[in-house]
């Protein structure tokens, strides 16, 4: 039985990865290397010569990765950021991409301060609306690019919708598959042809790693990807890819945790008299919740509040004993952040507010601990305010 045809949690434990033919170890050992020696010249061993081209760890990540998303490539890099920056590398000058507007920041920074200055140029529409996608496609433009849900209002896009619209365009769409994970979300099934992670957060889960890992079924843009971690050189090194390696191996049990704490979670918060409006795809009140339902099947821990102003949000964050004061997602541990003053504030305030992250909204990163304590430590804090 090949990787692809096993279930999820057999490939979590077990893609891309075989005892060790020389030792037996369970583990895939951390090939700490920079060089390997090669049997003549012009022979190298089993094609490996240079490790920034050729790591065996790396390949066990990335063949694991490639197996959860049901995907045939897997391509590592060093962060997500340098992930994105990979995917839109491969067009040239001239070259349109159209983003959806709700992204992160950092990747807001990264199109608009960095690849924007090589000549390639974005337009950012509102995703939910597959006909605004539509109408912002035009014959330069080479890729489609989202975050669904998105960081940090968890707004959806419509994947069938979207990849239909690529798909008539002959072009690519490309998916921030990050909040989901693998488990909750394929994008590959439902039409898209490159999914993007920060492995940094839910595939690694332990805060201890930074990545980013590229798959796909396109064997082209695979192949222009690897170029890419060879002439860039933006790769993880061995530890790094190990450290996510072991995560992956626990993704399904972890993320059956952050799902159920992040629905109980949400429910508690949108029945708090302190709370404005809570923002989580697995409420009956999110307005795409069927869409959620669709084509998702756990809606993850990550969840934002809106608290109404700058001064209340403040004190929350700085009063929970639990939740900590932090950027970044997706660890076991729970995190509180602000996005504004975080992990927006490279994104101009009006283009924020206009997004709905106004100075009051409250992003959290819901872990795997007791879902009681959680709440007691939320609840706690909000009587403050």
């Amino acid at each position: 039985m090949s990787d692809r045809e096993q279930r999820f949690a057999t490939r979590a434990v077990h893609a891309g990865q075989e005892p060790d033919p020389t030792t037996g170890a369970i583990m895939p050992p951390v090939y700490q290397t920079s060089t390997y020696a090669q049997e003549a010249l012009g022979k190298p061993r089993g094609g490996y010569e240079y490790a920034r081209v050729q790591n065996p760890t790396r390949e066990a990540l990335e063949a694991n990765v490639a197996a959860l998303e049901g995907g045939r490539h897997g391509v590592a890099f060093a962060s997500g950021i340098a992930a994105i920056e990979a995917i839109v590398k491969r067009l040239s000058a001239g070259d349109h991409v159209v983003s959806e507007e709700n992204t992160y920041g950092g990747t807001t920074r990264l199109f608009n301060q960095v690849l924007q200055r090589l000549g390639i140029t974005f337009t950012y529409v509102d995703s939910r609306d597959p006909e605004a996608v539509r109408k912002a496609v035009r014959p330069e433009t080479k890729l489609i690019y989202v975050e669904t849900p998105t960081n940090p209002m968890m707004r959806l896009c419509d994947l069938r919708a979207i990849a239909a619209i690529a798909r008539d365009a002959g072009i690519h769409l490309a998916v921030d598959n990050t909040f989901a994970s693998p488990y909750n979300q394929r994008p590959l099934e439902l039409g898209a042809t490159i999914i993007v992670h920060s492995s940094t957060k839910y595939l690694n889960g332990h805060s201890d790693v930074i990545g980013g890992i590229v798959v796909t079924d396109d064997d082209e843009v695979a192949q222009d990807l690897r170029f890419l971690q060879k002439a860039a050189g933006a790769v993880p090194g061995p530890w790094d890819c190990w450290l996510v390696l072991r995560g992956t191996k626990t993704l399904h049990l972890r993320m059956e945790a952050h799902n159920r704490n992040g629905q109980r979670i949400a429910e508690f918060l949108e029945n708090h008299p302190a709370v404005g409006r809570v923002y989580y795809p697995g409420l009956p009140s999110h307005p795409q919740y069927e869409l959620a339902r669709s084509q998702m099947r756990g809606f993850t821990g990550m969840i934002s509040m809106d608290l109404g102003s700058i001064d209340r949000a403040r004190k929350v964050v700085e009063r929970t004993r639990i939740f900590t004061l932090a950027e970044s997602l997706g660890g076991v541990e729970s995190l509180i952040g602000h996005p504004a003053l975080q992990t927006h504030a490279a994104v101009p305030k009006e283009r924020r507010e206009a997004m709905g992250i106004t100075d009051g909204l409250v992003r959290l990163s819901v872990g795997i601990e007791d879902v009681e304590d959680l709440i007691e430590d939320l609840d706690q804090a909000l009587r403050g305010v």
